[in-house]
């Protein structure tokens, strides 16, 4: 497993217990030889998205607030978004995979509006060096699980971690009931 995890999710395990990314769901954007970068889809902040972009508000998904992407680069915006099939990006888009791509927030909301099936704005996002993401998963930090175009998007991002585990089936379906403190069980 060196590369090619684009569009997968990784899943903290219950061994992850930095704040940073315990209980996390982290879609990657890309994933090559040089590295990882990803965004948290389950960490709302509570912030809407018009307090930083407002034109963008009345286009965001619910619960239409500003999403924690990761520790790296706070301070930026990224704008994840659904797209239709039909493999033409609709203007200020750029496809990653499948429906899911990333928009130029500098593009006129309007531009691009019809074309959105979904659309998240990060605060941020996760990254990882060369073999960093490899080394993590080999220890045991991440499930690597598939991803579903809706999972980025959901309306319910505070139930996120347990929705992909169940749905896995088997023992990781046993892991989305594990407590949030195992000490009071």
């Amino acid at each position: 497993m060196t590369t090619g995890l684009t569009g997968q999710l990784l899943v903290a395990t219950p061994r992850l217990e930095h704040p940073t990314f315990r209980r996390t769901v982290i879609l990657l954007l890309d994933h090559d030889e040089d590295g990882a970068l990803g965004v948290v889809v389950n960490r709302p902040s509570g912030v809407d998205v018009d307090v930083v972009l407002p034109t963008w508000q009345p286009f965001v998904t619910t619960p239409g607030r500003l999403f924690q992407g990761g520790p790296v680069a706070t301070d930026s915006a990224l704008g994840l978004v659904e797209v239709g099939i039909d493999g033409e990006e609709p203007l200020g888009v750029r496809r990653l995979y499948g429906t899911v791509g990333l928009v130029d927030l500098d593009t006129p909301p309007e531009v691009v509006a019809a074309e959105l099936r979904g659309l998240r704005i990060f605060a941020g996002y996760a990254g990882w060096s060369a073999g960093q993401l490899e080394g993590e998963i080999a220890e045991g930090s991440w499930y690597v699980v598939p991803s579903l175009p809706a999972d980025a998007f959901s309306p319910a991002p505070e139930v996120l971690w347990r929705t992909v585990l169940r749905r896995q089936g088997g023992d990781l379906a046993f892991v989305a009931a594990y407590p949030d403190d195992p000490m009071m069980n």
